[in-house]
């Protein structure tokens, strides 16, 4: 198969592409660090930590970490439904470059005040 061949199926074109499909987006980094930080969270305490996303969005966000292998999800059976969310050990191999990426973010933040 022809590399332009495997990009037009959607595979990966190389191994930051993987990783970049498997984080990237706009709320998967903040979900992995916040399960990071609190160690297991409700999909309530997500709701109200990621103030500025949609229930749709969400969800569908947490299928696929959860697909990726980055997340578990434990469902309890009662009433009212319980679902507690945590990272794998595959999520928590994550976590040094996150925070890499969070202070890096810091910087560039004091940075820009400092313009101001």
């Amino acid at each position: 198969m022809l590399k332009n061949e495997k990009y037009l199926n959607g595979e990966p074109s190389c191994a930051v592409d993987y990783a970049f499909r498997r984080i990237g987006g706009k709320y998967k980094g903040r979900i992995l660090w916040y399960l990071h930080a609190n160690t297991i969270l409700r999909y309530g305490e997500l709701r109200k930590t990621l103030y500025d996303i949609t229930p749709k969005m969400l969800t569908q966000t947490l299928r696929e970490l959860e697909d990726d292998g980055l997340i578990s999800r434990k469902v309890y059976h009662e009433v009212p439904p319980k679902v507690e969310y945590s990272l794998t050990e595959t999520g928590k191999e994550l976590i040094p470059f996150i925070d890499y990426l969070r202070q890096w973010g810091d910087k560039q933040i004091a940075k820009e005040s400092r313009k101001l």
